[in-house]
């Protein structure tokens, strides 16, 4: 296992408050790195979250995602809410916030800091490879989805991504070849297909991502998890799989404040109805 406490111990939590994101270089050995393909694969259609998922339960209750999370929002109360997932070959592009009031800068999300992060690991190579994550810096303090510089972020396997669920952000980014690479170092996500795929930097192989949310126990917390509530793709996920006693005792352990959300939606006919992005009442 890596150094955490060294790697953890020189983030720069004034800068990430700045910028809305960072970088933890070398989180993970290249060894575990290749375990969380393994095991990505063999849990990938299970349903549930990374909680409810044994094989990739560790990511959420090994101690990384926690220390980074305390060191980042000056708390030792961390809140779990389910929301945790991995993709394979994801083909999702367009820029979007993950918070739930995105572009309605009265509404409660835009009342202070937002206290709300999502971690990233990338199992694969993206600062020679297509596929990485494009967030548009310091758009957690903007409300729309068009302000920003884009960034191509170049992350090796075994880096840790951060990065506040206000920014505006878009997955499976686009990276090019030399020289097409100088001429447009960060295409947007709506022009990839603008370039012929041999100006396209080649995959990694498979795509596979995992992302987490941690946050500050708060109001903005609660209102996160309200919302997923209403997500159709989020309650399917957790009726399907919801947690049993081994995994609410490796959240404890982990330090982490649960809130249980399978057993909330379990038997909620309100729940889950919408597809898409609606914004919650305030």
């Amino acid at each position: 296992m890596t150094d955490t406490n060294q790697i953890v111990g020189a983030l720069d939590v004034d800068k990430f408050w700045t910028d809305g994101w960072a970088i933890l270089p070398g989180l993970y050995s290249a060894q575990e790195i290749q375990d969380l393909r393994r095991d990505a694969y063999a849990s990938k259609g299970v349903g549930g979250d990374l909680l409810a998922k044994p094989k990739l339960r560790r990511v959420l209750t090994d101690g990384r995602l926690v220390a980074v999370a305390r060191k980042l929002l000056g708390s030792d109360a961390i809140h779990y809410g389910g929301d945790s997932s991995l993709t394979i070959n994801g083909t999702q592009r367009g820029f979007h916030k993950d918070n739930a009031d995105r572009v309605d800068g009265n509404a409660p999300d835009w009342d202070g800091r937002y206290t709300q992060l999502r971690f990233g690991i990338y199992c694969q190579d993206h600062t020679r490879h297509t596929g990485g994550l494009n967030l548009r810096d310091g758009s957690h303090d903007i409300a729309n989805l068009t302000d920003g510089k884009n960034v191509y972020v170049k992350v090796k396997p075994g880096d840790l991504a951060v990065w506040s669920m206000r920014i505006t952000h878009s997955g499976n980014g686009t990276l090019l070849r030399a020289p097409f690479d100088r001429l447009k170092p960060t295409p947007l996500p709506t022009e990839h297909d603008a370039f012929k795929k041999w100006m396209i930097a080649p995959p990694d192989g498979d795509r596979i991502a995992i992302f987490a949310h941690l946050g500050a126990v708060d109001s903005h917390a609660q209102r996160y998890g309200d919302y997923l509530k209403t997500r159709k793709y989020m309650v399917d996920a957790w009726r399907k799989l919801p947690y049993d006693d081994e995994a609410r005792e490796a959240a404890k352990a982990a330090g982490l404040t649960l809130r249980d959300m399978p057993a909330e939606v379990m038997d909620d006919p309100d729940a889950g109805k919408n597809v898409l992005w609606q914004a919650i009442p305030y």
